[in-house]
């Protein structure tokens, strides 16, 4: 399966009914992480910004751009050029046109940084289509743009009342939206537990919806449909689609994409000295003599240049 996605290939397909506004061939979805050496670290260890993006409605291919910027910086610095990137797959591509919308899902930002999200990479986003799309699109509004805010790491989990309503663990099924009561009044965010936990309990993944221009006029094949109803089924329907597994993940496959590429983007810098420094103990030192860089090292960004006959296919798978 990993070798397939390597060569270009897909290896699931859904219904196009089941993809709503993805399915309409007018929408490209992105998946974009940030990820951080670890604590104790040398601060000379930079930080990692990934972006993937499909390039068309069948969702099986995700190229991907990776990116190192300043230690400890969530908001992605280069955030224009690597979007540039995506649409010119997309246009050159079998699409031969830029995407209407644009569905970003967007990973690893807490709640006190919702707003940095939509005051910087939402402008960066905008500043990409001003340069790639004709001027007519950009004065009719063109894309649509929505971003999604994945989180995982927090302590909700949910259980069924009724023997008949949960699975062989005890978890509720696999497809269980929570959108109400436990969720905030005021703005739209809902909780999904895609997957059918292994062992354990189940946890939900948490979707907030920071910004939306494509989901509250949403046209289906059954006519208007709710906004809500809409979101959630097409990212509940995507989990199907990750490339290495045969049943539904636990999240959307752009954001576990875009870990993906930000944890392979580490092993290319392995040799800046990223690692905890023993206690009482130069790191500078430790750094030198573990890695054998010296402790000035700078990160060289051009150990991410992927090599131009893989760097638009799932290397990173």
């Amino acid at each position: 399966m990993k070798f397939n996605l390597k060569l270009g290939g897909r290896n699931h397909v859904l219904d196009t009914l089941k993809l709503g506004v993805v399915g309409q061939k007018k929408t490209m979805v992105v998946g974009i992480d940030v990820t951080h050496p670890a604590p104790g670290s040398l601060s000379k260890v930079p930080s990692v910004a990934g972006i993937v993006a499909s390039v068309d409605e069948c969702l099986g291919q995700w190229p991907a751009e990776i990116r190192i910027q300043a230690a400890g910086q969530e908001m992605v610095a280069d955030l224009e050029d690597m979007f540039k990137s995506r649409l010119r797959l997309w246009e050159t591509g079998n699409n031969k046109t830029l995407p209407e919308n644009i569905l970003v899902y967007r990973d690893g930002v807490s709640e006190g940084q919702y707003d940095d999200v939509v005051r910087q990479e939402l402008s960066a986003l905008r500043n990409a289509c001003m340069k790639k799309y004709p001027a007519p699109a950009t004065k009719a509004g063109k894309p649509h743009i929505t971003i999604v805010i994945v989180g995982k790491r927090h302590n909700t989990r949910f259980f069924p009342t009724k023997q008949e309503d949960a699975d062989d663990r005890g978890n509720p099924k696999n497809g269980t939206v929570v959108d109400r009561g436990i969720t905030e009044a005021r703005n739209w965010d809902f909780f999904l537990q895609s997957h059918t936990a292994v062992q354990g309990t189940a946890r939900p993944a948490h979707y907030y919806v920071v910004y939306d221009q494509i989901f509250k006029n949403t046209k289906t094949a059954r006519g208007l449909e709710p906004a809500a109803d809409a979101l959630e089924n097409l990212t509940h329907n995507m989990c199907y689609l990750f490339g290495r597994a045969t049943k539904a993940v636990s999240i959307c496959p752009p954001v576990y994409y875009a870990h993906l590429v930000c944890a392979r983007a580490r092993c290319y810098l392995q040799h800046l000295p990223d690692f905890l420094s023993p206690p009482k103990t130069d790191a500078k030192s430790v750094g030198a003599i573990i890695t054998g860089v010296k402790p000035d090292d700078k990160p060289d960004s051009k150990r991410l240049e992927i090599y131009s006959t893989v760097r638009d296919k799932m290397f990173y798978i």
